[in-house]
């Protein structure tokens, strides 16, 4: 068992990425029902809480259903940590996460998400801020370092545990990497190996299939993984490792019943939290994913991003059922 403060969670639990625009809460849904064990908000900035921007403010729902959940917060000043700290727990989530890696330019020349890397005083300092200022456990997500000559992750590590953080997920790329080349996890196993480390560390960065997860389990012996791009329209890969790790078996793929139905569930769910206008809008982005590589959909996929109105889009979704019943999975 994995603990997070008072959090109990499975042997090697799965954990589902915070993504920007993604990991909203009928995304989560989807991803809870599927198998994710622990899940995180969209990222949000300290300074949009406190100036009361109503997109962050929205990114602080959560719903019972799917606990334990996390919200994660970022930013580059102590004081405007410190006070978003307190809002975020005045929701009552179950952990508050700090995000020390995203690697997008407009948020790291503000001296937040992966530009933290380069001053880990400045690090150390912003999460004793949000760890002074709430009484939730207080968990991390960062980077390996800035750039492969300044990979400073072990003293991160150690830093980090001894103002009181109590687990750390580290993505297992630079920040100059963006998104792009390998994963390196053995920088993460020799945190893990560390005789100082006792938190819980899981590990982040290109699992995308059930052997892969396996593999990088039996590998580097970490206690959880986090997958993040891999479940965009398909959160039943949760479901398919947890099934891998116990028979070592594939579960069948999800048939064009299961993939319409996650599709409008996702549709329904975000016109129920969004509203229909950006419900509709914010959910096209997925269809992509939740129908790759469904030959012949092409008509039907343009359907889904250019009509409007709730139930215009629900027929769309019952002539998918007539045109693919019986449609065979590759």
């Amino acid at each position: 068992m994995v603990k997070i403060g008072n959090i109990e969670l499975p042997d090697f639990p799965l954990l589902l990425a915070p993504m920007e625009d993604v990991s909203d809460p009928p995304f989560r849904r989807l991803c809870k029902m599927h198998g994710a064990d622990l899940m995180y908000s969209e990222f949000i900035s300290s300074e949009g809480l406190i100036r009361d921007a109503i997109k962050s403010r929205m990114k602080l729902d959560i719903f019972d259903y799917e606990r334990p959940v996390g919200i994660q917060i970022f930013g580059g000043d102590e004081e405007a940590m410190a006070l978003s700290a307190k809002i975020v727990e005045a929701v009552s989530p179950d952990l508050i996460d700090i995000n020390f890696g995203c690697p997008v330019k407009k948020v790291v020349c503000k001296g937040a998400g992966a530009g933290v890397l380069k001053d880990v005083d400045l690090m150390v300092r912003l999460t004793k801020a949000v760890i002074s200022s709430t009484s939730l456990p207080v968990t991390v997500k960062t980077r390996l370092g800035w750039d492969e000559n300044s990979i400073n992750i072990d003293e991160v590590a150690e830093r980090l545990q001894d103002v009181g953080v109590q687990a750390l997920t580290v993505h297992a790329r630079t920040r100059a990497q963006m998104y792009k080349g390998h994963s390196d996890w053995t920088h993460i196993e020799r945190i893990k190996n560390n005789p100082r480390i006792t938190m819980p560390i899981f590990g982040n960065g290109d699992i995308d299939s059930p052997e892969k997860a396996l593999e990088y389990k039996n590998r580097f012996g970490l206690d959880g993984m986090m997958i993040g791009r891999a479940a965009i329209g398909y959160p039943w890969i949760f479901d398919e490792i947890k099934h891998y790790f116990k028979t070592g078996q594939h579960l069948p793929k999800p048939g064009m019943t299961e993939r319409i139905e996650a599709a409008s569930n996702h549709l329904k769910w975000a016109m129920e939290w969004k509203g229909e206008r950006l419900g509709i809008v914010e959910t096209r982005r997925h269809y992509t994913n939740y129908f790759k590589n469904i030959h012949g959909f092409k008509e039907y996929r343009q359907k889904l991003v250019t009509t409007d109105g709730a139930d215009d889009l629900m027929k769309v979704f019952d002539e998918i059922r007539d045109a693919f019943a019986g449609y065979q999975m590759v």
